[in-house]
């Protein structure tokens, strides 16, 4: 009964050198693993709630991008873990508490950890972060 708030994690590899079909086989074997994690509430590809016109109306998901919900006490881990697979390649990330978000680009593996902070701050900012 911890009743902790979960975090949402929406990120992308953002690198220019790979194209759709790459980016989109990565994001694939990384939401499988993702899956598996225990730290993770939920994990799935993210969808677009913009779809252009003449793209598929419904559901379209975007190329590459997921999403993942993890409580505060697995932030750590699970940063960690997006880090070992994915510290080498530059990444847009947008971490969601609540209805507060940020938007985050994180070129190394320490940037990465810094949305772990942002989640925290934001928690905070809701008066819902305890100290400690």
């Amino acid at each position: 009964m911890t009743g902790e708030p979960t975090i949402k994690f929406t990120f992308a590899i953002d690198d220019p050198e790979l194209d759709d079909e790459r980016r989109q086989k990565i994001a694939s074997k990384l939401l499988r693993e993702i899956r598996d994690l225990d730290e993770v509430e939920k994990a799935d590809r993210a969808e677009d709630l913009n779809p252009e016109a003449g793209s598929k109306p419904l559901f379209a998901t975007l190329i590459g991008v997921l999403t993942a919900e993890v409580s505060m006490k697995n932030v750590k881990s699970f940063l960690g873990f997006l880090g070992d697979r994915l510290g080498d390649k530059p990444m847009k990330i947008s971490v969601k508490v609540g209805d507060k978000e940020v938007n985050i680009e994180a070129k190394s593996q320490r940037e990465l950890l810094e949305s772990e902070r942002i989640a925290k701050d934001l928690l905070a900012a809701m008066g819902d972060g305890k100290n400690g």
